[in-house]
């Protein structure tokens, strides 16, 4: 239980990186209705293009800026291979995500992994998981802690995508996902609404990518793998637990961030209380995510209860 509780806050910490990856899985797989599989390339690419240009010498945010453009020329890739070349969207993820190994290899100077120096951009960073254990030490401010930080960018990326969706672009968006039929006879051009909403879902991604890496120190090729399921864990957990409380749409991508932490905190909590080998931890993640993923189906069919009408008798008032 102590090591549980020690290692809580580095879970939460985590679970808010990926929770803003997962708000970007929310907009293709919740908005748009497309599967869309580039995020487990586009989320390393994130990361690569961050550890290479922070660690030589770029400023934190130009370092963030670039990664998050490097997340909007992929998804900008799968939209035209979609929409211009008409295959179909899961492969054309499938084809982008395919690419996107060879070009973060590249990135990264064919390395990988690549590492951040640490002693030389420690203080220049905005989170680590280092400073988890110096602010409970004392040595370093609060605000340094990652739980804050990574919470600060989450309300904002929330704040950004709530006033955007409520523009006339984002309408436009939601529409096409909804009924592109409907959406197209009312004059939108729903090839474009899903090229940019492919294009912000995996802006969002490799920012988190970007953030994942800064808190681990270092980039990785494999670290976007699986990174789908745990988006899709995060959607779906946050669903079954707050579908009938949060009703506003920021209040659902807010559902959709606290479903990353959810998950992250069972994966800690199943491996510290279990001592269970760590190289079974991939399937104990696909464990996790199919049955949350199941708890709707078996909400549905054993808990709800149906209300069937009552069916009139004929001549019963004749």
């Amino acid at each position: 239980m102590t090591g549980f509780l020690s290692a809580l806050p580095g879970a939460v910490s985590q679970g808010l990186i990926w929770g803003i990856m997962a708000i970007g899985v929310y907009i293709t797989y919740k908005i748009l209705d497309i599967a869309d599989l580039t995020v487990d390339g586009s989320f390393c690419t994130g990361g690569a293009v961050f550890v290479m240009l922070f660690g030589s010498g770029a400023s934190i945010w130009a370092a963030l800026l670039a990664a998050l453009l490097a997340g909007v020329l992929a998804g900008l890739v799968t939209g035209l291979l979609h929409t211009l070349c008409g295959i179909p969207a899961i492969l054309a993820g499938i084809l982008t995500q395919l690419g996107l190994w060879s070009i973060n290899l590249a990135i990264m100077g064919m390395k990988a992994n690549v590492a951040i120096n640490l002693k030389d951009n420690l203080e220049r960073m905005l989170i680590s998981s280092r400073f988890v254990q110096e602010v409970a030490k004392g040595n370093t401010p609060v605000w340094r802690h990652p739980i804050l930080v990574v919470g600060l960018f989450t309300l904002a990326v929330i704040a950004v995508l709530y006033w955007f969706f409520g523009t006339e672009l984002g309408a436009s968006l939601r529409a096409t996902g909804a009924n592109p039929n409907m959406a197209r006879a009312q004059g939108i051009n729903t090839d474009v609404g899903k090229v940019i909403g492919l294009m912000i879902s995996n802006a969002l991604v490799a920012l988190s990518g970007a953030l994942l890496s800064q808190y681990q120190s270092f980039a990785d090729t494999s670290m976007g793998k699986g990174a789908i399921v745990i988006g899709l864990a995060a959607v779906i957990i946050g669903e079954v637990l707050f579908s009938r409380l949060f009703r506003n749409f920021a209040l659902k991508l807010l559902a959709v961030s606290i479903g990353a932490i959810v998950y992250y905190i069972v994966i800690q909590a199943v491996v510290s209380l279990s001592n269970i080998n760590t190289n079974y931890l991939k399937l104990i993640s696909a464990v996790i995510v199919a049955i949350f993923l199941a708890v709707p189906y078996w909400k549905a069919k054993y808990f709800s209860k149906a209300v069937k009408p009552a069916k009139k008798e004929d001549g019963a008032h004749a």
